[in-house]
């Protein structure tokens, strides 16, 4: 096993604490002294501070994983073993997937080992370090993480205004989410709910349906079904390269990414934008909900849901991402989380948005009045659109059956 077992954790750029291998695969994170005792310090994340705003420094260890704040900022499923298998790294083992992939990670978090050490020793198999072997083998390695399941890739465009995955698949500022292996269709499922969603108001960055032969340099070893991939342009990335923070609510709540559907329900969302956000939060909060009930999107889990901090300190809800049509998937699908008492699409009614309200202590008519009108603002963007949007004719079909069963609509 490698000596170096500390990793530098730095946001913006400058170092805010560390994360170390205690030994028999332990590891803790530290907030460093500069950090602490900054009053104009950076947030990273609302987790880290108690109910009074006074940032926590205290945390355990943890066994083989890191803490989940951490731990949400790796990939998940395919994408994760795909990477780590490219790493040589064995997918299980976060402290040193972190070590491999902290150059490029969502927001303006990075990682790297403290002793400049580049890569991490050859975990792949749990064998012994093998560091004179741990460069040749890994010159096709991909060192970048986007958080999720789906296969995607971060991309750079070209001055053509083409897009191409950079070799180490660091520094891209569009996001590439190419064709399910489970589902038909995907990309075209998500482009035509962004842009209905575009279409009614809601914060959505700039999207499109691109050709995948058009995209350059898809690594070797990606299966290229389908003809179409979905790209999205990150959020946390201006176009200077600067990096803007983010968090999602599965750190916020310091759940792990398997416990996305768990922990927490819309209404506890609602409840946190309420303290931290404003008004425009809540709206656009709101929207979100109510749309992704009429599309029968039963996804939207805590993962799915970000915060982002454009002035480093204070919050507001992240531009929307990963809105999907489940029920043309799954057939019977209900909300990935409660709304307040429900899951069922069958109960999204303005009720069960009254009780939101109430738990949340928002105003009962604001929270009624941005429903109904997003309700209205979808049937006629629906009628005007859903011939013209690339989704299939099955899927076309589902949301309108599905319509027929969602009270609020």
């Amino acid at each position: 096993m490698a000596d170096v077992a500390v990793l530098d954790v730095l946001l913006h750029g400058e170092p805010i604490g560390t994360l170390t291998n205690v030994g028999g695969d332990r590891t803790i994170f530290a907030f460093n002294d500069a950090y602490i005792d900054n009053p104009d310090r950076p947030t990273l994340g609302l987790g880290f501070k108690d109910e009074f705003g006074t940032l926590l420094t205290d945390f355990r260890p943890y066994q083989k994983r890191v803490m989940p704040f951490f731990s949400n900022l790796l990939p998940e499923g395919h994408l994760r073993s795909y990477l780590a298998q490219k790493a040589k790294i064995n997918e299980e083992r976060e402290f040193y997937l972190l070590w491999a992939l902290g150059h490029d990670l969502p927001g303006a978090i990075t990682i790297r080992p403290a002793d400049g050490e580049t890569w991490p020793p050859d975990l792949d198999d749990g064998g012994d370090d093998d560091r004179n072997d741990n460069y040749g083998h890994r010159e096709n390695a991909l060192r970048f993480s986007l958080a999720g399941v789906q296969l995607k890739f971060s991309a750079v465009q070209e001055a053509s205004g083409g897009l191409t995955i950079p070799a180490s698949g660091v520094g891209g500022s569009w996001i590439v989410k190419l064709p399910s292996r489970e589902y038909a269709g995907v990309p075209e499922n998500e482009f035509s709910m962004m842009r209905l969603a575009d279409l009614i108001g809601m914060n959505v960055p700039t999207i499109d349906l691109v050709d995948i032969a058009s995209i350059g340099n898809i690594p070797d070893g990606v299966d290229k079904i389908g003809e179409k991939a979905f790209v999205i342009k990150r959020f946390d990335r201006l176009d200077d390269g600067t990096s803007v923070h983010i968090e999602d609510f599965a750190q916020i709540y310091g759940v792990y990414a398997e416990d996305k559907y768990k922990n927490a329900s819309m209404r506890n969302i609602a409840q946190v934008l309420a303290a931290e956000g404003n008004d425009a939060d809540i709206i656009e909060f709101i929207r979100r909900l109510t749309f992704n009930a009429l599309i029968g999107n039963g996804d939207m889990h805590l993962k799915n849901w970000s915060l982002i901090y454009p002035d480093r300190r204070n919050v507001s809800l992240a531009p929307a991402y990963d809105f999907v049509s489940t029920i043309s998937y799954i057939p019977g699908d209900q909300h990935a989380l409660n709304i307040s008492r429900s899951k069922a699409f069958a109960d999204f009614n303005e009720d069960e948005l009254s009780h939101v309200a109430a738990k949340a202590a928002l105003p009962e008519k604001f929270v009624l009045d941005t429903a109904r009108e997003t309700v209205a603002l979808f049937h006629q963007h629906w009628r005007a659109e859903k011939s013209n949007l690339p989704m299939s004719e099955d899927m076309r079909a589902a949301i309108e059956a599905h319509l027929k069963t969602v009270p609020i609509a």
